[in-house]
């Protein structure tokens, strides 16, 4: 991939997350990324790591070949207008993580036509195991894959309808503080049931990423996994069957659905 220069505008902690994914990455040097944040005092760990901070949303997209937008949505149309002038539509693309603003609304504001990304990771790209879904306007097959290489260095990418940004926002950037509420739950269980909270955690860490690792290294479904474990009479299906008794999995799917509702609306 050609050596491109990057401007994060939000440095908050997924703009900060992106930030340190790519670096890590060896494919772009710090001095090719710059993060844009109000309190730039609060990016002084970037700093050290030899990335380029600035209170200065226009210094840092003068001569980037990339721009990620990683702001909230209502801060959009502003920050679009004060950047738009420094911007050469024909050599740039914007990269939005802004949720629930189409990709014609954000061309709408910049007031040119501009390849537009919208992408969705989640904060696991700082350690590169993001699952980035990516929607694509304007873009050629050419700039589509580009996009797609830069993401695959940070985790796991899915290029999908436009259509689909709002529900992948939920199942992939809100899901993840779902599975760690999981982790939290399962690790007070166990401090319950005799470890320490340290351990525990640890044990419910593990076996969490072990679950993962099954459905994605052999392609499997959830339940043919569960079967493996459930044994005629046994305590795991007890254990199963007491949390659906209490709506384990349809107190996710309801929050799913909330959280999804909150982004249409």
């Amino acid at each position: 991939m050609e050596l491109k220069k990057i401007a994060i505008i939000g440095g908050g902690n997924l703009g900060g997350s992106i930030a340190k994914g790519l670096l890590k990455t060896n494919l772009i040097p710090a001095d090719n990324i710059t993060v844009t944040r109000r309190r730039v005092h609060l990016l002084d760990h970037l700093l050290k790591e030899g990335i380029h901070v600035t209170k200065n949303n226009c210094e840092a997209v003068d001569g980037a070949d990339y721009i990620f937008l990683v702001v909230k949505p209502w801060q959009l149309s502003e920050v679009l207008a004060e950047i738009s002038p420094f911007l050469d539509a024909k050599k740039v693309t914007i990269i939005s993580l802004a949720t629930g603003i189409s990709s014609s609304e954000i061309e709408k504001m910049l007031g040119q036509e501009y390849t537009i990304f919208r992408a969705m990771p989640n904060t696991a790209i700082a350690i590169g195991e993001s699952m980035t879904c990516i929607s694509s306007y304007r873009a050629t097959r050419e700039k589509e894959e580009e996009v797609l290489r830069l993401f695959n260095q940070v985790g796991i990418t899915e290029l999908i309808p436009e259509e689909l940004m709002a529900a992948s926002t939920v199942l992939g950037a809100c899901g993840i503080a779902f599975a760690l509420r999981f982790i939290r739950a399962s690790t007070q269980g166990g401090i319950e049931i005799g470890f320490g909270s340290s351990l525990a955690q640890k044990i419910v860490a593990q076996t969490l990423k072990g679950a993962a690792e099954l459905i994605i290294k052999n392609d499997s479904h959830p339940e043919r996994e569960i079967d493996k474990v459930t044994t005629p009479q046994g305590i795991t299906i007890s254990g199963l069957n007491e949390m659906e008794h209490h709506g384990f999995s349809s107190a996710l799917i309801k929050g799913l659905i909330t959280s999804y509702n909150k982004i249409e609306k």
